[in-house]
Formats: C-alpha cells, structure tokens, sequence
C-alpha cells in the first residue's frame, strides 16, 4: 500500500501537468492512440526479458512522432490514420507476448493497471519520468502556451511550432509510460484527462490549471484506491470510475449554481 499511495501521487504530477495541454489543445484522441500503442512497448520488453515500462519509453515515443507525422504531413484523414496506428500498436504487443517463452504473469496489470503491484523499481522510474517532464514544461513553457492556444500565430510569428508539437506528444508519451501500472493502457486517457477537465471549469489560468489538476488528481487517485481496497475491486476500474464521478458532480455543481 506504501508503494501504492507513493505511485498515486506520482501519476498524479503526470497527468496533471501534461493532461492539461491535452485538454486545451483537444488531442485526446491522439493521447488515446498513444496510450493504446504503448502496448506494444510493454510485450517488446516481455519479449526481450527486460522491464517492460523500460522498453515501453522507446516505443511509445516512436508511436507519438509517428501520429504526429501523421496529423502534420500525411494526406490521409488524421482519425484514420491513428486508429490504424492504435490498432497495429496493441497488434504488436500481443504478436510480442506470443513470441516470448512461457505465461507473462503481469499482463493483465498493464492492459487494466493494478496499482497495489507497483514495484519500488518502477516507483524510481515513475519519479524520472516525472522529473524529465516538469523540467521540459518549465524550459519551454511559453512555446508551449502558445501552441495550444493558437498554433497559427505561433507559427507566424517565427516559432519552430512543428517542433515544440512533437515535444508536446513526447510528454504525452512519457506520461502513458508512468500511468501505465495504475490503470493500464486502457483507462490511460480517463487520467489524461479528467482531473483537467475539471479543473478548466473553475480556472482560465494555466499554471493554476495544472497546480489544481495535480492536487485533484492525488486526491481521487488515492481515493479510489482506498476504495477498490475497502470493497475488493480492480483498482485501475475503479479510480477511473471514482474520477468519472467526481467530474459528473462536478459538472452538475457547476450547472446548477
């Protein structure tokens, strides 16, 4: 359970952060197909006999650069292309596992989360992950505002915004990779994206946007964890469900007063 409230807090700064550029630059779709490729890092890492989230950050940071060459130079309509993309991801991780000798015991725990599992070595690993993303967002976080407010004048005005765009979808990348123990690769993008939505409710500010994004996103992580411990339930289902909730009332408080 120590290793499960440590975790929880650690996605928290994750989704937090990040989760609010996805939000306001409306690529959840993107940030779905990213998450859901990221499968196919986890049966490489089975496949090679090393920890799978290890070998998840390489490929998931392919899987991000290829979506979004997709959406900057590609004539196919950007749905489709990433809903091939997402498909031929989760294809390979499975192709991945069946190669591999023998049963892969924590599968299940990377496809649905199952955050009372966490190891220590993937705690240290969360922490990098979390660091390399916060420093990324404070060295470039005015291109960043600007791109995800309007990504036409940033361009205009002579900002490499191709660039910082695939910088964006490298964070998204790296915060798959750090969700992934908690909820799975399935219910990445409820985490992504639900403590910001909420919070862009009651703030236009960014930097206060993601501070209240972070303390949220602690607090109903840790709340549905608490929960599926008290009733016995899969708890990447349930925080997901927890969080859900938390938004409808939310969106009710907010509509009715």
């Amino acid at each position: 359970m120590q290793n499960a409230f440590l975790a929880a807090i650690l996605v928290s700064v994750a989704c937090g952060v990040v989760g609010c550029y996805v939000v306001i630059k409306r690529i959840v779709f993107i940030s779905g197909g990213i998450s859901h490729s990221a499968f196919g890092g986890v049966g490489l890492g089975y496949f090679l006999g090393v920890n799978p989230l290890l070998a998840a950050v390489p490929f998931t940071l392919l899987a991000a650069a290829g979506m979004g060459l997709v959406k900057k130079r590609m004539e196919v309509p950007e749905d489709t292309a990433i809903g091939i993309l997402w498909s031929v991801g989760m294809a390979l991780g499975i192709i991945f596992v069946n190669l591999t000798p023998g049963y892969a015991p924590d599968l299940i725990s990377y496809l649905f989360g199952n955050i009372l599992t966490v190891p220590t070595t993937d705690l240290y690993l969360m922490l990098l992950l979390d660091a390399v993303i916060l420093v990324m967002v404070y060295l470039l976080r005015r291109e960043f505002l600007a791109l995800s407010f309007d990504e036409e004048f940033s361009t205009v005005v002579g900002m490499p915004s191709e660039a910082v765009y695939y910088l964006l979808l490298a964070l998204v990348a790296l915060s798959v990779v750090v969700l992934i123990k908690v909820v799975g690769v399935i219910l990445i993008i409820a985490l992504l994206t639900i403590p910001a939505a909420i919070t862009r409710e009651y703030t236009n500010n960014l930097n206060q946007m993601m501070v209240l994004s972070v303390v949220l996103g602690a607090v109903l992580t840790t709340g549905g964890l608490v929960l599926s411990y008290i009733f016995n339930l899969a708890s990447g289902a349930t925080i997901v469900l927890f969080m859900a909730l938390a938004f409808l009332l939310s969106s009710f408080i907010r509509r009715y007063t």
